[in-house]
């Protein structure tokens, strides 16, 4: 069975939480073995008033920051998942979701307190000029 149903639900509670302005950060981590790429962080921006994801690849020597809309955001992201990631972690003011694949490959997804008191600042400025 393909983990990519499960992930699109994960990613449905990253749209969601963008619109609700809970939003604090996006990680993806756990890598399988040791690789070059170490983590992906996702954070919004604002450009005129526009929102795109910034999407910063953390390799060994380097980092590497592109930027999407928030639907391109998904197809860059999804590749990477069992290749090499096995979490993605979405901080949010209302909780912690962890997306995780399992030794099968299976994808779950775990719900816990939140890591964050506030969302990201973007995401308030977004909130407070009615984005």
């Amino acid at each position: 069975m393909s983990f990519q149903p499960v992930f699109a639900q994960f990613w449905e509670k990253v749209k969601e939480s963008i619109e609700n302005h809970t939003y604090a950060k996006l990680t993806l981590a756990k890598t399988i073995g040791d690789t070059e790429l170490k983590n992906i962080y996702v954070r919004p921006v604002l450009n005129n008033d526009v929102l795109s994801m910034s999407i910063t690849a953390r390799y060994k020597t380097e980092e590497i920051e592109s930027f999407h809309s928030l639907e391109e955001a998904f197809f860059v992201l999804a590749p990477y998942m069992n290749n090499p990631f096995l979490t993605a972690i979405l901080f949010t003011t209302e909780g912690d979701f962890t997306f995780k694949l399992n030794k099968k490959r299976v994808g779950s997804i775990i719900e816990q307190a939140p890591t964050f008191k506030n969302a990201s600042d973007v995401i308030l400025e977004m909130k407070e000029k009615g984005i």
